[in-house]
């Protein structure tokens, strides 16, 4: 009957499984009514998974987002360790300037207070900086 219901056999033996466990662990008042109960549990678990069914039917998941290949996220890595090594050899003022107000997002203003300079001082070691930069990862792929 149930599979009849669902056209779905897995469904359909989950669905009198649990009909099964329900009854099992109720205490009926006339045994002789467990068929029924049981059957009528069969028949409610049925609709659910219909109902189930119709709901997803009717709000499909959204398909995911176009996911950069694996290549792509070891090269970004791999990009990210040769900056990240890059930014290392410069020298202190310029790698500050250059990580607060490019990676950070800071204003000038804002970069140049938490350095602790003027803004005109923090405008030359960034661009010093990324100058620098330009130069070291010149031969990177990417670039």
């Amino acid at each position: 009957m149930t599979v009849v219901l669902l056209r779905d056999l897995p469904a359909a033996e989950e669905v009198v499984q649990d009909a099964f466990v329900a009854t099992h662990g109720r205490r009926l008042r006339d045994p002789d009514k467990a068929l029924a109960y049981l059957r009528r549990a069969v028949v409610n678990g049925s609709r659910s998974v219909l109902r189930h069914r119709t709901l997803e039917d009717r709000n499909p998941p959204r398909p995911l987002p176009d996911m950069p290949s694996a290549e792509h996220g070891a090269m970004v890595r791999l990009e990210m360790s040769a900056v990240a090594a890059a930014l290392g050899t410069l020298p202190r003022r310029q790698r500050e300037a250059v990580i607060l107000r490019y990676y950070a997002d800071l204003s000038e203003t804002e970069t140049a207070a938490a350095m602790g300079i003027s803004e005109g001082a923090m405008k030359r070691h960034a661009h010093q900086g990324v100058a620098a930069l330009r130069q070291r990862l010149d031969g990177w792929p990417s670039s």
